[in-house]
């Protein structure tokens, strides 16, 4: 099963008392694999990372989000828990990134649906921001 789709992707990034609002409309693919489910799509100008290619692998137990291109990373949100992993920009030094979950709801399935996410980062060791993200996922309509 593999699936064209729009994603509606919108973000809240809350650092020091401050609100950053994004969203962003792209398509995308959805397939299973393995009892899990995928979403990939490219990133654009609107959020800095042209070039990039994101992943969300979505289960039962949390989130995994990859990104790979120019810049990568590979987050882990599982609801409770504190992950830690790198974020690596072209030619810089890499960064130690903790991601503090504290809520993960999805509702993917072959059709699309959502996947909202709200959590902490910490970039080596110093807490950065609160963050919200919120995904939606549908088939596109008349794709041949």
């Amino acid at each position: 099963m593999r699936k064209d789709v729009i994603i509606t992707l919108k973000g809240v990034v809350s650092p020091e008392n401050d609100e950053e609002l994004m969203e962003l409309i792209t398509e995308g693919r959805l397939y299973r694999k393995n009892g899990s489910y995928f979403i990939t799509y490219r990133e654009s100008e609107l959020t800095g990372m042209v070039g990039v290619t994101t992943t969300l692998k979505v289960e039962a137990g949390g989130v995994t989000v990859m990104r790979n291109g120019p810049m990568s990373t590979h987050m882990v949100f599982r609801q409770g828990e504190k992950h830690y992993g790198l974020y690596q920009l072209e030619g810089g030094e890499p960064m130690t990134i903790a991601v503090r979950t504290s809520r993960v709801r999805q509702t993917i399935c072959d059709f699309g649906g959502d996947v909202e996410i709200d959590y902490s980062i910490e970039i080596n060791n110093v807490p950065t921001a609160e963050n919200k993200l919120r995904l939606n996922v549908r088939e596109q309509v008349g794709v041949s």
